[in-house]
């Protein structure tokens, strides 16, 4: 006899199916932005054009759909930094490309979201903070390396910049503030250009350290 290998179909979720998710992640986004991390998931159904059962069967709880948002929002600004790395031309400059496009994300806006119930150690969000770490070290080690941004500064450092100017209170306007953020952004990057014009108090910021905090 002949042995016969049966070969499972393997079942890809349909372009719609995707279409919805995306449309829920990206309403979740927006509407965590806006109005904080209690919004109700139904209103985010909404605003997403879709049925609630097709936000729970997407996401069965909002620990999940706020993990997926949170994620999402770091993958997009991994791939700012990614595009910054592959651009040509002046080190400094590319690490300012990426720090006001990481701005433009919103990703501190999010961090109220992370509760003490958020499992912050699950596997995707790991893999997406790594990401985004190892991207930031490389942009600043290049500008670094070109004796273009000073010595005493780390990636905790601009982090925490980035975060504290990005991160309008929810229900404020974040469009009011829109008005602003690049220009003290661009104050801040300033800052980071060698030679230092001062000195700073304490020691470079890492991630762990922030962590810890």
């Amino acid at each position: 006899m002949t042995a016969t290998t049966v070969q499972k179909k393997v079942t890809r979720p349909r372009a719609d199916a995707l279409r919805n998710r995306e449309r829920i992640v990206t309403a979740a986004r927006e509407m965590f932005t806006e109005f904080g991390p209690d919004v109700p998931l139904d209103e985010i159904a909404r605003r997403a054009g879709v049925g609630n059962a097709t936000l729970y069967r997407n996401f069965p709880d909002r620990d999940a759909l706020v993990r997926e948002v949170v994620c999402s929002v770091m993958d997009r600004t991994s791939e700012a930094a990614e595009v910054a790395l592959a651009a040509t031309g002046d080190a400094f400059e590319a690490l300012e490309r990426f720090v006001h496009a990481s701005a433009d994300e919103r990703i501190a806006a999010l961090c109220p979201m992370v509760q003490s119930t958020f499992d912050q150690h699950h596997p995707d969000l790991v893999a997406s903070r790594e990401r985004i770490e190892h991207l930031i070290e490389e942009l600043m080690d290049r500008a670094r390396t070109a004796g273009q941004l000073r010595a005493d500064v780390s990636v905790g450092d601009v982090m925490v910049a980035v975060s504290q100017l990005s991160r309008p209170p929810a229900g404020t306007g974040c469009g009011v503030a829109d008005r602003f953020l690049h220009r003290t952004l661009q104050l801040f990057l300033d800052g980071l250009r060698a030679p230092a014009r001062s000195i700073l108090p304490g020691t470079a910021l890492n991630m762990e350290d922030l962590r810890r905090a």
